[in-house]
Order: structure tokens, then sequence, then C-alpha cells
């Protein structure tokens, strides 16, 4: 699949050298993000920027739905740990919401000023403080380097107070080994060296006992996140968890997320199960 993907690294992961209009979908989704969460807080049923540590990114925006929540689903964002914050993806709670999931959505610190070891602690800290607002199932989903940091907070290393009530996991387009990523033109603002990518490499983690995950890519997206895509539940299977592993015919990195605010569709489905 991957072909000569490996060998040429610059764009092995560049999605924004891969999708045509790529520059166009941030104005996009930061225009739709803000109308529902607008829509939303009319309704009384937005509480933004609740804090969950000392730092300037760390907060997130909650979501409630009409009557007790089922439980909670999360969405953490992609661009590479070093792009973005949560208001850009208000509009993606849709589709939990209508499943009667309340809905958080954290920002973090960003590269280079962060490492990306310290950006998984701050999304670990995150849920310990989301999942106190709200009882029932927890149900995780990200995007891209989001996918790489929910699918961290199954591995048994990392210290979660709430990790016995995660029900399910989605990495949508998720980075399961950083590894190749040493090799980018990115690195210079990662600043991973060797042990920090196998250290923060979910592929090279156990899961925890239970762990449910489903991994999710677009067909059209490039070969090495589709490579991505199958490599963690092919290993995570044989090692105990329940995985599953799909892709969503004619999408790219970026069209693939805007399922996520439909509530009928198959991401959606994915993330609050049935």
């Amino acid at each position: 699949m991957t072909g000569g993907a490996l060998g040429d690294l610059d764009r092995a992961y560049d999605n924004v050298g891969a999708i045509p209009d790529a520059k166009r979908y941030p104005a996009r989704w930061s225009e739709a993000a803000a109308s529902f969460r607008d829509d939303l807080s009319r309704q009384g049923r937005a509480r933004l920027g609740l804090p969950y540590g000392a730092g300037p990114r760390h907060a997130y925006d909650l979501f409630l739905p009409e009557g007790t929540p089922a439980g909670l689903a999360v969405f953490v964002h992609g661009g590479y740990w070093k792009a973005f914050d949560r208001s850009v993806w208000s509009h993606l709670a849709a589709g939990p919401l209508a499943h009667g999931f309340a809905v958080a959505l954290p920002s973090y610190t960003l590269c280079p000023e962060a490492r990306i070891a310290g950006i998984t602690a701050e999304i670990a800290a995150f849920l310990d403080r989301a999942s106190a607002e709200v009882a029932g199932p927890i149900h995780l989903s990200g995007h891209s380097a989001g996918g790489h940091l929910v699918s961290r907070m199954l591995c048994t290393d990392i210290d979660l107070a709430c990790a016995g009530r995660i029900g399910r996991v989605v990495s949508i387009s998720g980075v399961h080994d950083l590894r190749p990523l040493l090799g980018t033109p990115m690195n210079e603002t990662l600043r991973l060296d060797a042990g920090e990518a196998r250290a923060e490499s979910p592929a090279l983690h156990a899961p925890r006992p239970g762990a449910r995950l489903v991994a999710v890519a677009g067909g059209d997206e490039l070969p090495e996140f589709r490579r991505q895509n199958l490599l963690l539940p092919t290993i995570w299977h044989g090692l105990g968890a329940e995985t599953a592993a799909f892709e969503i015919a004619g999408l790219h990195h970026f069209s693939v997320i805007e399922g996520l605010s439909d509530p009928e569709g198959g991401l959606t489905r994915a993330l609050v199960g049935g």
C-alpha cells in the first residue's frame, strides 16, 4: 500500500499538498463551529472555556444534550500537535449530541511550546476533569494527531483516574507510530527524538484490558495514513483488545472528519455505539 511513501516523507504526511483547495477548509470549519456555538449558547446548552489546568490553552467547551446525558463523548482536534484549537470544531458535536451524549472538546498546548509527551499528559488531565462533570460511559474520538492522543488514553502507561469508564475510542486518520515523523520537516517544530517517538507511539504500547478501538480513515487519504489506520487495530487485536478498522470511500484527510456532524453517519455511529 505504501510503496515509496516512506522514501519521500515530505509528501507521505503532507495532507495540504495532497488535497485540492485544502486551505479553504479551516475557514469553513470555523464558520460552522461559530454558528453551532451561538445556537447552543442561545439554548443554554453550551458551557464554554471551562478550565482543566493553569495554562492559557488548558480549557474545554462542553455541549449538553436535551435531558440527562447518556454519557460523555469527546473530540480531540488534530493539526500535527502544532495547529488549531477547540473553536474550529464545535459543530462536530452535533452527531453525538443527537444521541444524548454531552460532548467535550479541549484545546491543548501546541508544539514547539510543548512536547508531544506533555500534550498527552494534558489530554489525560482534561479527561479526568471533564469526566467529573458528566456521569456515565466516556467515548473518545480524535482526528489525526487527535487520533494519536485518544489512542494513548487506552495505553497501560497512562495514569487516568477515569480509565475504567472509557467505553470506546475512535481514532480518525490517527498517527499511531510516530517514528516515521522523525524524518519529516515538521519535526523541526515537534522536536521528537527517537526515545520520545517510541514512548509516544500507541502501536508500541499494550492496551488496557477491555480496550475497544475503532480506527477510521478516508479511502482517498495518503497511503501512509491508510497504513497507520490499519496498524494499531492489527497490533492491539493480537494483544486482546476489541478492534475494528474501516475506510470511508471517496473521503480524504479533511473531509472524513465532517461525518461527526451527521447524527446518522457511520462515524457518529462508530463513536456512540449501535
